[in-house]
């Protein structure tokens, strides 16, 4: 197996090996858990304006005197991309921690192997 060395070139990481590690592919099951969802919830959401406003007078009704809902789910999807990128900021933080700890736990084993 090939070695590589880290950005800082102090230690070396065997990434074929992280990459075969259990607790690798734990951090991309979490994470296709956590994106999969997110994405089809999102593209739903998102495509389902225009669709609704051309096949369907749903969005057509009053909702707030003038306004009708049509323009009311369009400032939603506004409301729903930042919540969306507030979640994924949050969650990312949490799969960069788990990435590091990861390639510390390899380093620490590169170590006791050489």
């Amino acid at each position: 197996m090939e070695k590589e060395i880290g950005q800082q070139g102090e230690k070396s990481v065997d990434f074929e090996k992280v990459a075969a590690s259990q607790e690798f592919q734990q951090l991309l099951k979490a994470k296709k858990r956590f994106l999969i969802p997110l994405t089809i919830f999102f593209l739903v959401f998102y495509f389902m304006l225009p669709v609704l406003t051309s096949y369907t007078t749903i969005l057509n009704t009053p909702a707030i005197g003038s306004i009708t809902w049509t323009w009311v789910y369009a400032f939603a999807q506004f409301i729903m991309t930042w919540v969306l990128c507030i979640l994924y900021v949050k969650k990312a933080g949490t799969f960069d921690h788990m990435a590091k700890q990861i390639i510390e736990n390899h380093e620490e084993e590169g170590e006791q192997g050489l």
